[in-house]
């Protein structure tokens, strides 16, 4: 099988030869990986490594200047520009090998009521997202790899606009304020997706919808907060990309386990991360529970066993992975549990995906 038919199989919960095998990474493992493939690009790794890459395809935005703003996910390394495309200022940051651009001030901090917002003045413009830069991947990738695309979320957005220790004390004091910014989030976002589906629809094949509700140890708000302020709007965005005949990816990290249920019964079709190293996302649990309604995506530590573990500690993890969430050899793309980060031995992340191959002889 090919990596976008082995992708689409698994998705469609059809017959594969093999459990496929995603990979999440920064720039400077991109580079690593390049190097030691001895190839220019990252298409080109991709295929010299076997992996069923799962293309990402996020829309740039165009500001007054006709300068790029941060990518639309506007976070991590892979950020362009001064500003998100939501005109949060970003910070240059290098931390060892690695290199991100972080979250400056909060620009909506002192937007504290409805009627202010009005005169906030980075609110994006829906004509201006890169749909012409997006469509392109999309048509390229596609022809060897499944494509997600665009990114969207409601709440990390929100902790973007106003700081996360802000937005958790809005979700108690002012929960107007939440509604009222959420509206403008969604309402976005969804002229965005429809445009692009338009132009770009029969290219991608997921859309990808993140949105942390949880840390390591805890959600970050009450079940009844999530079902007030995020949960209708999930719901929408679920319909309208089934109404496209796409899938919904949602990644939320950490110890999400008591907002699942909601979570699934809202339209997502694939889960990811399962960081399971959190309390309550124990991965054989998980599979029993939701394995029926949903498609599992990562899994592999990547907090300690993939940077600090020995090549064999990344094997045992992966499958451990492998024969939980991907018991039957159904319902799982193993993958990072997000980007494998830089100073990552390039060993352990061969010997994540080589595990993968293998499994194929194992049945």
């Amino acid at each position: 099988m090919t990596p976008r038919e082995r992708i689409l199989a698994t998705l469609n919960r059809q017959p594969v030869d093999r459990t496929p095998v995603d990979l999440w990474h920064t720039p400077e493992i991109a580079a690593a990986l390049r190097d030691h493939c001895g190839v220019a690009d990252d298409f080109a790794m991709w295929q010299a490594l076997g992996l069923d890459k799962i293309v990402w395809d996020f829309m740039d935005y165009r500001t007054d200047a006709g300068e790029r703003a941060g990518a639309q996910s506007g976070a991590g390394a892979e950020s362009g520009g001064n500003r998100t495309t939501w005109g949060v200022p970003l910070e240059e940051i290098q931390a060892g090998a690695s290199h991100y651009a972080e979250f400056g001030a909060a620009p909506l901090a002192g937007y504290d009521t409805p009627a202010s917002l009005d005169g906030y003045p980075w609110w994006p413009q829906v004509g201006r997202f890169d749909y012409d830069g997006a469509v392109a991947l999309a048509q390229r990738a596609s022809r060897d790899f499944a494509v997600i695309g665009p990114w969207v979320s409601l709440f990390e957005i929100y902790c973007q606009l106003r700081g996360l220790e802000q937005s958790l004390l809005d979700l108690i004091e002012n929960p107007a304020l939440v509604e009222a910014v959420l509206d403008r989030v969604e309402s976005i976002q969804t002229e965005m997706m429809k445009r692009l589906f338009a132009r770009a629809g029969k290219h991608l094949d997921l859309v990808f919808v993140s949105d942390d509700v949880a840390g390591q140890q805890s959600l970050l708000m009450s079940p009844a907060m999530w079902r007030r302020h995020l949960q209708p709007r999930l719901r929408r965005w679920c319909d309208l990309v089934h109404a496209h005949g796409l899938k919904v990816f949602y990644h939320s990290d950490g110890a999400a386990r008591p907002l699942l249920e909601p979570i699934l019964a809202c339209g997502v079709d694939v889960l990811n991360p399962v960081q399971h190293a959190c309390p309550g996302m124990d991965m054989a649990e998980l599979k029993k529970e939701f394995g029926a309604r949903v498609i599992f995506h990562g899994g592999v530590d990547n907090q300690s066993v993939l940077p600090r573990g020995s090549a064999d500690d990344v094997r045992r993890e992966t499958r451990n992975c492998l024969a939980t969430l991907g018991a039957g050899r159904a319902g799982f793309i193993c993958c990072s549990c997000h980007n494998v980060q830089a100073g990552t031995p390039v060993e352990n992340v061969l010997a994540m995906i080589e595990t993968v191959h293998g499994s194929s002889t194992r049945g």
